[in-house]
């Protein structure tokens, strides 16, 4: 049974803009987002969402690059902002050990935890779902304020909300955006869903045509832009929602990448946009 929380602990809020990169972040000028702090320049753990997150949710938040360090040090240093976050200089981690799950701590904490993500990818029944009072798939992938409606906080214990906003995730796509306006290349939708359908005698049907048009993927780039604009623009209603006692991050799960180097998007990729992410956090006052 978890114990009842101290009233000093904070409301918690990680905010994950699925695949928007650092050069998108900063292109975007957001004013909302930036009244939280700084926006650092981060590495993610992991290039593709489903992975990300479980690193996430490790608590394991996208990590600078110093050097002359040893990793366990950075670790300690990084672990202790938690401190900050949740509003408390005493709190002990090893009850973090062995799960190494960030909701669950948060529970033993007396935290009410909650998951509302867009990409299907991170659907209720993935390992990710564990540690949560509520964990809702959203009916579009791309609609952040939706996510606004049906969160709730508690006035005698603080809550955590993980969420997975799609609108920086391909294609792209504002929530008002007819679907046929939106960019379409061949081969990005559906892996999963239609990988049976694309193999014949137990090998890949072969795919033609070029692999991508730099002013497409330059058109892209700016959708990507201006889907950060849009967020920014939700987030002032978020911030308008929550309790001051609440403490946000906003970063992303990776990079993307938009043609440099012969590369477009994110997964089996080792590139450093890739894995390159903005990070802003700070408490609402």
């Amino acid at each position: 049974m978890a114990k009842a929380a101290p009233p000093r602990l904070n409301n918690y809020l990680l905010v994950v803009l699925d695949s928007c990169r650092y050069d998108s972040f900063l292109r975007a000028r957001p004013k909302i987002m930036r009244q939280l702090g700084p926006v650092e320049r981060r590495y993610s753990y992991a290039s593709w969402t489903a992975p990300s997150h479980f690193n996430l949710l490790m608590g394991l938040l996208p990590h600078g690059s110093p050097r002359h360090v040893f990793a366990s040090e950075y670790y300690k240093q990084d672990f202790l902002k938690f401190r900050a976050r949740l509003g408390s200089q005493d709190l002990q981690f090893r009850s973090l050990a062995p799960r190494l799950y960030l909701p669950l701590y948060l529970q033993q904490l007396g935290y009410r935890t909650h998951a509302r993500v867009s990409l299907p990818v991170l659907n209720p029944r993935t390992i990710l779902n564990a540690g949560f009072d509520t964990y809702q798939l959203m009916d579009k992938h791309n609609d952040m304020r939706a996510m606004l409606a049906g969160m709730t906080f508690e006035k005698d214990r603080p809550s955590f909300y993980l969420l997975n906003v799609g609108e920086t995730h391909y294609p792209y796509a504002l929530p008002d955006e007819p679907e046929d306006l939106w960019p379409r290349i061949s081969g990005v939708h559906g892996v999963f869903k239609h990988l049976d359908d694309e193999v014949t005698g137990g090998k890949l049907k072969r795919t033609r045509g070029r692999f991508f048009d730099e002013k497409q993927m330059a058109d892209l780039h700016r959708r990507q832009v201006a889907a950060v604009r849009h967020v920014d623009r939700v987030m002032e209603e978020l911030f308008d929602l929550v309790p001051r006692n609440t403490f946000i991050t906003v970063t992303s799960d990776h990079g993307e990448l938009f043609g440099e180097d012969g590369y477009f998007g994110h997964g089996p990729v080792m590139h450093e946009r890739v894995f390159e992410v903005p990070m802003v956090e700070g408490k609402l006052r």
